[in-house]
């Protein structure tokens, strides 16, 4: 653990959940193959549709609509209904076709394999403060056992922009009723989690687990409150 500014009393914590609190890479790998595979075999007119074309289709949609990328479940259902579109079907055979390849997409995103320390620290942490947990991604923390150490969950979208923009830290300030110096935001990202928090006021806890210099990193923008490598040093707070 190292400090880079002093560290304040900490009435709550705030948790960045993907690559954070569990690898997330692995994930997005299988998922991607598992949805676009179901995305090819739901209709005979999309069984050649290649991921460079569904990247494309997303490509466009973000330049014709700059804020969609705050949504990343919305960006993708209107991707993928678009790509049935474009390959012949009517527009309530695409809603549902999107509706359908959504469905399967969140059943494999949410297949995580959540580390025991993960668990065994959120549990120690939970006893002791409020947690919330404050995402830019579409896991579903209640689908692998994360949720109930949790007060709620933000999302980017339904919740406000996506971090580094400060809407999902302030409403988690504002549900915890607690002013934004007393909470400690925990993430992996220099940019949407460290950055992101400091600018607003909150405190910050990197979590290195790539074994990174934060002095040789062109990401590090702003210094953290403070640096850990493990998750479970976190207890060490309280």
């Amino acid at each position: 653990m190292h400090f880079y500014r002093p560290l304040r009393p900490v009435a709550a914590m705030t948790f960045d959940l993907d690559d954070t609190l569990y690898d997330n890479h692995p994930v997005i790998l299988r998922t991607t193959q598992e949805s676009h595979s179901f995305l090819q075999n739901y209709h005979p007119a999309l069984s050649k549709f290649s991921v460079e074309q569904y990247q494309q289709l997303r490509d466009s949609l973000r330049e014709q609509e700059p804020d969609i990328y705050h949504d990343v479940s919305e960006w993708r259902r209107r991707a993928v209904e678009l790509a049935m579109l474009n390959a012949g079907l009517s527009g309530p055979e695409a809603q549902e076709g999107a509706s359908a390849v959504m469905a399967n997409f969140a059943s494999w995103r949410s297949q995580i394999t959540v580390p025991e320390e993960t668990h065994t620290t959120l549990a120690a942490l939970a006893q002791k403060l409020p947690l919330v947990a404050i995402t830019n991604g579409n896991a579903e923390p209640h689908l692998f056992g994360l949720d109930k150490y949790f007060q709620f969950v933000l999302r980017a979208g339904p919740h406000g922009r996506a971090k580094p923009w400060q809407d999902m830290y302030h409403l988690a300030a504002e549900k915890l009723n607690l002013p934004l110096s007393s909470i400690l935001h925990v993430g992996d990202d220099l940019t949407t989690d460290v950055a992101g928090a400091v600018r607003c006021g909150m405190q910050a806890c990197w979590i290195n687990l790539r074994e990174g210099n934060l002095l040789h990193i062109r990401d590090s923008r702003l210094l953290p409150t403070l640096e850990i490598s493990q998750l479970a040093s976190l207890t060490a707070l309280i």
